[in-house]
């Protein structure tokens, strides 16, 4: 290309003429407090729409096209599709579960204002997902792509528990605390998630989450032990948080922490 002669200094030239698009600004957030709580109520209901669509498309597909998938490909699906959506997300928000929400709230790391209009964005995007995957996939009744026990409630009730126990604790660790080294939390959290379905998937289905739980229950009809799939990751996710906060820097000491009030 010739070289340019018409006179016009290179600094006034604009980045568009230039063919540079800028799409972002310098600013870490939206300076309107609305559009920011906008922008990232919808990074809740893309994030939890994705998730929900590849890992639960994962499930049904292995369960409707003679295992392709595998256990250990479901297990790698989830943990990678939770990954690549808090690399992708997270610097906006990556909750992407109403126990999550609801933990960080009661820790007062979120504004409670905010906690119903969160939990409303992350089940839409799980009924959006659950809906498309009704849509492009003929699901048949061996299909169904929820959380069911396979053994009795109690034991997939106190799985629920621990898997979100777990889940909570290394979100805590891993991108909550100032210490930590947050450029590994996405990889960190993905990788806790495959580990817990490895564990806990042939017991319960491993949810942690019940957006991921309730969105395929409504939109197939099928509720069958659903309550272990609200109750039991709330209880663990809460218990997960508030036990990592006993790690956390104090300048108090022992006697101080436990004396009476």
């Amino acid at each position: 290309m010739a070289p340019r002669n018409d006179g016009i200094e290179d600094s006034n030239i604009s980045d568009v003429e230039k063919g540079i698009f800028v799409l972002n600004t310098d600013l870490d957030a939206s300076s309107s407090h609305t559009v920011d709580f906008a922008q990232r109520c919808l990074s809740e209901f893309l994030g939890v729409y994705f998730t929900i669509l590849i890992g639960c498309g994962s499930v049904v597909v292995n369960k409707l096209y003679d295992g392709t998938v595998t256990f250990p490909g479901i297990c790698a699906t989830w943990g990678l599709i939770v990954m690549i959506t808090i690399y992708t997300l997270g610097h906006i928000s990556a909750h992407f579960n109403p126990a999550v929400t609801v933990t960080l709230a009661l820790l007062g790391l979120f504004p409670f204002k905010e906690v119903l209009l969160y939990i409303l964005c992350q089940f839409l995007g799980s009924l959006l997902a659950s809906a498309t995957l009704s849509c492009i996939i003929n699901i048949t009744p061996k299909g169904f792509f929820g959380t069911t026990p396979s053994g009795s409630d109690m034991q997939s009730f106190v799985v629920e528990i621990i898997v979100a126990f777990i889940l909570m604790f290394v979100v805590s660790g891993a991108t909550g605390d100032r210490r930590a080294r947050k450029e590994f939390g996405g990889v960190i959290v993905g990788m806790t998630i495959t580990a817990n379905v490895f564990v806990g998937g042939p017991i319960s289905g491993a949810s942690m989450n019940p957006a991921r739980s309730l969105g395929p229950a409504i939109v197939r009809n099928y509720y069958k032990s659903i309550w272990i799939y609200i109750f039991g990751p709330f209880i663990g996710a809460i218990a997960g948080g508030f036990t990592y906060q006993l790690l956390k820097p104090t300048n108090k000491s022992f006697s101080e922490l436990f004396k009476r009030s």
